[in-house]
């Protein structure tokens, strides 16, 4: 039998019930409606959904109707025939033919144009379609499986999709929750990612996450949903780089500089001993002070972890270890929390 290429995690009621909702739609082959946030999972979900059907064994063809100029959408969806516009050579067999007898999952429906719509409305009405530029009726037996990010509840009301269609996309819909709305799974989620992140990079074992580096987790508010939590959590097991300690440094954006201006005046102002006072102090002082300093910023910067913290300072390893000791600096035992 056909496996996934991966699973929904998770353990949360919300999920559940949209597992469950998907498992009973299987065994009726009518049209589904999936309504989630982005990176929820809705591939994943309409996989399921397929590989649980009767049309197990058949193909499983998706596309992404937002991520298709809308000149070439038509043509991928239906086909076209040699002439039909400037370059078309040969026959070019459409996503529809290619799913006949199978599912086809259309992501991002909301994005796709009224002249396209009615198109698809006779298609799901009738099971005919037409090439682009051809003549002759054509007839497949898919089962549509569509999703979107967007209310298109809202857009049918504006006039911007079409309700006939929407009725008929939606014999159920099935609500699949935001990360937010079911956070009891990210220990899970993280524990998974990080396991197939180890395993990429060929460490033995996964040595968990600190308390504080699961907290970060669970605090965080995931707007990207399980991709962003994917991308974080794998992110920072690389960067981590430490396979015999548990992960305690969470890379939630990797857009923010570890840098600092070296000539920012406040920052200058913190390390400068005060021209004032009453005892003269030697240049080596002064230098020593401006080194620790500029050497305690870096470290927790970079949450103490001194292979980043050389990169950061451009050192060698071995230069920043000596200067950590130099100045007693050493983090190891505080690592581990």
């Amino acid at each position: 039998m056909n496996r996934t290429k991966d699973s929904m995690i998770g353990n949360s009621a919300a999920l559940a019930a949209a597992l469950d909702q998907i498992s009973h739609l299987a065994r009726i082959d009518r049209p589904v409606l999936i309504l989630g946030a982005r990176g929820t999972g809705k591939e994943l979900l309409a996989e399921r959904l397929h590989f649980l059907s009767g049309r197990w064994d058949r193909p499983l063809i998706k596309i992404n109707c937002a991520a298709i100029a809308e000149s070439l959408l038509e043509s991928e969806l239906f086909g076209h025939e040699p002439g039909a516009f400037t370059g078309a050579r040969s026959t070019h067999h459409g996503r529809f033919e290619r799913a006949d007898s199978g599912t086809l999952f259309l992501d991002e429906l909301a994005t796709m144009s009224l002249g396209l719509q009615e198109k698809l409305l006779r298609l799901v009405e009738y099971g005919e379609f037409e090439r682009l530029g051809g003549q002759q009726t054509l007839r497949v037996d898919v089962r549509i499986v569509a999703a979107t990010n967007g209310d298109i509840r809202e857009l049918a009301r504006q006039n911007k999709f079409r309700e006939d269609l929407l009725d008929r996309l939606s014999f159920d819909v099935v609500h699949l929750p935001s990360l937010s709305q079911r956070p009891e799974d990210i220990p899970e989620l993280a524990q998974h990612f990080a396991m197939q992140m180890c395993a990429e990079m060929g460490w033995d074992l996964f040595a968990g996450f600190t308390p504080k580096a699961l907290e970060t987790l669970l605090q965080h508010d995931w707007p990207g949903n399980v991709r962003e939590l994917k991308n974080t959590v794998e992110r920072s097991v690389y960067r981590w780089g430490e396979p015999e300690l548990p992960v305690a440094e969470i890379i939630l954006n990797p857009f923010q500089s570890p840098y600092q201006d070296p000539l920012d005046p406040v920052e200058a102002e913190t390390v400068t001993l005060s021209s004032d006072t009453s005892e003269p102090v030697a240049f080596s002082v002064r230098v020593a002070a401006f080194e620790e300093k500029l050497l305690r910023d870096a470290l927790e910067q970079n949450r103490h972890n001194q292979r980043l913290t050389a990169t950061a300072l451009d050192l060698s390893y071995d230069q920043l270890r000596g200067m950590v000791r130099k100045y007693g600096l050493s983090t190891r035992s505080r690592r581990i929390q």
